[in-house]
């Protein structure tokens, strides 16, 4: 499947109707002017991402996919990398932040850059340029800064902001520090609109209140109207956000999701998820979206929408090579076609995470054995057997494999050979149940 980079080719008549169509537009100023704005000449438009963390996620993404939109439609990108803005934070939904130490937060915009550089043009006729508003904030004395931006902000519509207004009624309540995050946002656009006549800024649904702080900043000082909008939230099957406060954010960063996980989370999305994942995260065309949505619904179990969406997305963060790397090893653990040994150490630990056990401290580790053990106690040992005479059974009738070769006797051992990538052993019963030990 090819990914359309135009929005006629992808079946509009503007821009805006896409996004719109596509369920990445959530709330925006003035539709109109903004749709004038996507529909003319050129536009610098600006996205700020906060380095909170060490890497991006897939609510990030949709950002991301909204501004890969914008670039191929002609507008030219900003990514502001909070240097200054990420050693505060946004305010939460609840509880306050932990402030991290500068330098961390240095390197991790550092791996931001390199992250957003992967997904968006960095170079050709109209690349990301990438901007840290450490740079003109820091500059500011607190006298400046009190003098020349923080008289144009009102305190009863800061207070009114509604994760501010939820903030303040909790028992928790909210630090000045986060409190003052809109100020430095909102300085955020206007010193972008002053420096490079930006005039759209891009962000989550959750930033709404920081994002139109910009707006009528400029408004105020300027005497110019720009444009907002925002993208939905992702959310997963109980309504909870993914992102990394939430505790279960899906990373862009392959050391610390890897390729083969972020496949499976997107492999492994329901049925009734397929239209609005579709159309938001990948580049196919309606017609084709709409194909397999019907495919969907007429023959679910054929999977090719969750199929069509793994592969899109997937490629799309970490290119071909690592997708079809995912694939081969999915199918090769369940012996159904591929080399297993052909995957890579790194990518076999992370298929493998998921058939660790508990340990007597509660913690999670890899079933151990050892080179001359029976594959009887191995096999065991991974969970797949309660006992040695039930095994056995299993391998005399055939249904037993080691490394996706048939075990033929109750006798048989494991080899210095049997170790993929030196570590791992995988033993199969039947088609499904699967299981693995580590070396010793």
């Amino acid at each position: 499947m090819a990914r359309i980079t135009d929005f006629r080719e992808a079946g509009f008549s503007s821009l805006l109707e896409e996004l719109q169509w596509r369920g990445l537009v959530s709330q925006s100023t003035d539709r109109e002017r903004l749709a004038q704005a996507l529909d003319g000449e050129p536009i610098t438009y600006y996205c700020g991402f906060d380095p909170t963390a060490a890497s991006l996620h897939i609510g990030n993404l949709v950002q991301l996919i909204n501004m890969r939109h914008l670039q191929l439609a002609g507008h030219h990108p900003i990514a502001l990398v909070g240097g200054a803005t990420g050693l505060i934070g946004d305010p939460r939904q609840s509880g306050e932040r932990t402030l991290n130490p500068k330098d961390v937060v240095a390197g991790w915009a550092e791996r931001l850059k390199r992250q957003i550089g992967g997904i968006l043009d960095t170079e050709g006729s109209n690349p990301v340029r990438f901007v840290s508003n450490y740079d003109w904030t820091a500059q500011m004395s607190v006298i400046d800064f009190l003098r020349d931006v923080g008289k144009n902000f009102r305190l009863g519509t800061m207070l009114a902001k509604d994760t501010v207004a939820r903030r303040l009624k909790s028992e928790e309540g909210i630090s000045f520090t986060e409190f003052s995050y809109q100020v430095l946002q909102g300085n955020d656009f206007l010193h972008l609109f002053d420096e490079y006549h930006c005039t759209l800024e891009l962000g989550g649904s959750d930033q709404w209140g920081n994002l139109t702080s910009g707006l009528d900043l400029i408004h105020k000082v300027r005497g110019v109207d720009v444009n907002v909008f925002t993208s939905p939230i992702i959310t997963d099957a109980q309504g909870k956000k993914f992102g990394k406060s939430e505790g279960n954010a899906v990373w862009l960063d392959p050391t610390m999701l890897s390729p083969y996980k972020f496949y499976q989370f997107w492999i492994n999305r329901p049925d009734a998820e397929m239209e609005s994942l579709l159309k938001a995260f990948t580049f196919l065309p309606k017609s084709e979206i709409e194909h397999l949505i019907e495919e969907s619904r007429t023959n679910p179990g054929a999977r090719e929408a969750q199929k069509a969406l793994a592969w899109e997305v997937t490629s799309f963060v970490h290119g071909e090579k690592a997708t079809q790397a995912a694939i081969d090893a999915s199918a090769a653990l369940f012996g159904r076609g591929g080399d297993l040994a052909a995957i890579d150490e790194e990518t076999l630990e992370s298929v493998l995470e998921g058939f660790k056990v508990a340990d007597e401290n509660g913690g999670h580790v890899f079933p151990q054995s050892e080179a001359g053990a029976r594959v009887i106690d191995a096999a065991q040992a991974a969970g797949l057997f309660k006992s040695g005479s039930e095994a056995r059974r299993a391998i005399k009738s055939g249904g037993v494999y080691l490394n996706n070769v048939r075990v033929e006797s109750d006798e048989a051992v494991l080899d210095d050979k049997d170790f993929l990538a030196g570590r791992f052993a995988l033993i199969r019963r039947g088609k499904k149940a699967l299981g693995v030990v580590e070396r010793h």
